[in-house]
């Protein structure tokens, strides 16, 4: 490998290629006795006894890699930030919610007949008084909150209040539907805001790779956005991104999707984009084409990562963080591993992580 001379990152605190995995509910149900019932979410005994639990049997098992390091200690972490759990918001505004005790708690559609909000009602809903009584006892009981809770994204949370007829009234009424997403986008600027005074944080529970930046990364979920097309991106929605990424340093967008490339040249338009959070099948080499100082968080597929053996992974790994084409400006991640994953499969990622890291110190050495 030659030795170029690599951007440094300055968000970026700690070591090159950051890595991190997020395990599925149904590992943490099967393997740690752990149930995601609305307790888990909402009971301040619970909420502590869960993240210290989670983080005890990191140390057991993963604790070689940095993983469990809070294991002796009771935080009092307001959201699940091991978990992928966005449900919170779609709540505040109307949505049922249906907890599962191995899963994620599901968001069940509003079918809303229009998507007008009030949000000054969002932050009267129960939901709202259910975190406040948690906020409020923690603080009582520990003397402060840590953690953040997982706010969503703009789309999606109008296809959860108003399913697939929000793609219908992008076409029946632009200007209306633009004014209703400003709207929802001033509500997720009210819920993170409030966040993050609290806690100094607002997008762990988005990715928690987002930790190794020194300021607190303002990470916005694109998921549904493998649902539009670039152009109704750039006229609903990127508005939106134009004024966070002015107002809110770092900015990122996370799109778990398997296309983050076909907005690559609308992304390089953003004043900012500190972070990408970008999901497998996305054309790494392209996206940093139009992004060559945008932080690239590599997601793995935890559907065909339990079907590869280590080798398998191994030679992912390598060539996506090669097509990255820094190591000060990529991370690597795999989130929802279910409880088929194995040991070896997950050391797997590490120890790939680790052989780069030590490859690229050499070649800078060399130069």
């Amino acid at each position: 490998m030659n030795a170029p001379s690599y951007y440094r990152n300055p968000d970026l605190q700690g070591d090159m290629l950051p890595v991190d995995i997020v395990l599925h509910p149904s590992w943490w149900h099967a393997h740690a006795g752990i149930t995601f019932d609305e307790d888990f979410f909402y009971h301040p005994a619970k909420r502590v006894e869960s993240e210290r639990r989670m983080e005890q049997v990191l140390r057991e098992r993963f604790g070689r890699y940095g993983l469990g390091a809070d294991h002796d200690r009771d935080l009092p972490i307001i959201g699940a930030v091991h978990n992928a759990a966005g449900f919170m918001v779609s709540e505040m505004l109307g949505c049922d919610i249906r907890y599962k005790a191995d899963g994620a708690p599901d968001v069940v559609p509003a079918h809303r007949e229009s998507l007008e909000v009030d949000p000054d009602q969002a932050f009267r809903s129960d939901a709202v008084k259910r975190y406040e009584h948690l906020r409020d006892q923690l603080k009582t009981r520990h003397g402060r909150v840590l953690g953040d809770i997982n706010w969503g994204g703009v789309l999606n949370i109008a296809m959860d209040l108003r399913g697939q007829e929000v793609f219908l009234d992008m076409v029946d009424d632009a200007d209306k539907t633009k004014t209703q997403f400003r709207k929802l986008a001033e509500v997720l600027d009210r819920f993170t805001a409030g966040i993050q005074a609290e806690t100094g944080t607002s997008s762990i529970s988005v990715n928690r790779n987002v930790r190794h930046f020194r300021q607190p990364v303002f990470l916005h979920s694109e998921c549904s956005h493998t649902m539009i097309s670039v152009k109704d991106y750039e006229d609903f929605l990127m508005p939106i991104d134009m004024g966070w990424s002015r107002r809110h340093t770092p900015f990122g967008i996370h799109h778990c999707g398997k296309d983050p490339h076909r907005f690559a040249a609308s992304y390089a338009k953003l004043p900012r984009l500190d972070f990408l959070d970008l999901g497998w099948g996305g054309d790494v080499a392209l996206l940093r084409r139009h992004l060559p100082h945008t932080f690239f968080n590599i997601r793995l597929d935890p559907v065909s990562l339990v079907r590869q053996t280590p080798a398998e992974i191994r030679e992912t790994i390598i060539k996506l963080v090669r097509q990255s084409d820094n190591p000060w400006l990529t991370g690597v991640c795999c989130v929802n591993l279910d409880q088929t994953v194995s040991d070896a499969q997950i050391n797997a990622i590490f120890d790939t992580v680790e052989e780069l890291r030590k490859e690229y110190r050499s070649a800078s050495e060399a130069a």
